[in-house]
């Protein structure tokens, strides 16, 4: 690339809007297990978790393993700023209504690291929400979702692990791991 180029490119990035805390991905080391952060909390990655980009609401995706004859799962991390993102009890009762016939969600709720966690599981037919309307994809028979709600420093860090039963099953133990790992960045 040419001089003139090169600084047409950096003057152009000097006037692009800087995104939006929410909006960033979390800071992650590349170490074996990755280190990633938001809301002023910080976990371990699973290593067999494979990071994928943020958006607009999402801080981290990562893949889960999918188990045998099963599609592969997916973590979404959620933090949308001190105040934001609704209380606990209502996102669990949100992550109800993602499955055919609202059931109520299993809920527990203990302390990691001096930070209240809310967990939360639910099965059934998932309705696969997306876009910005959170408007039904179709419907997943089979499926499950394993929640933790942090109440970070800076506010709620949201987890959320869907996909088939058996895929959620068989990354239980990483997700548990996941949740003991929070620590106050």
């Amino acid at each position: 690339m040419s001089p003139r180029h090169l600084a047409a490119l950096a003057a152009a990035l000097l006037v692009m809007p800087s995104p939006s805390p929410a909006a960033q991905a979390p800071a992650v080391s590349h170490g074996a297990p990755a280190q990633a952060k938001a809301g002023g909390v910080e976990w371990k990655v699973p290593a067999r978790w494979k990071a994928g980009a943020g958006s607009a609401m999402r801080v981290a995706t990562y893949s889960v393993p999918a188990a045998k004859g099963a599609e592969a799962g997916e973590c979404a991390v959620f933090f949308f700023g001190p105040g934001q993102g609704g209380d606990v009890d209502s996102n669990v009762e949100r992550w109800g209504k993602q499955f055919e016939g609202a059931p109520t969600p299993e809920k527990t709720r203990t302390t990691v690291a001096g930070m209240p966690v809310t967990r939360a599981q639910v099965a059934g037919t998932y309705l696969a929400p997306g876009g910005p309307m959170m408007q039904s994809q179709g419907k997943k028979a089979g499926y499950r979702l394993l929640g933790a709600i942090v109440e970070g420093p800076r506010g709620n860090v949201f987890f959320k692990l869907t996909g088939p039963a058996a895929s959620v099953a068989s990354a239980q133990a990483d997700f548990d791991a996941l949740v003991a790992s929070l620590r106050k960045e």
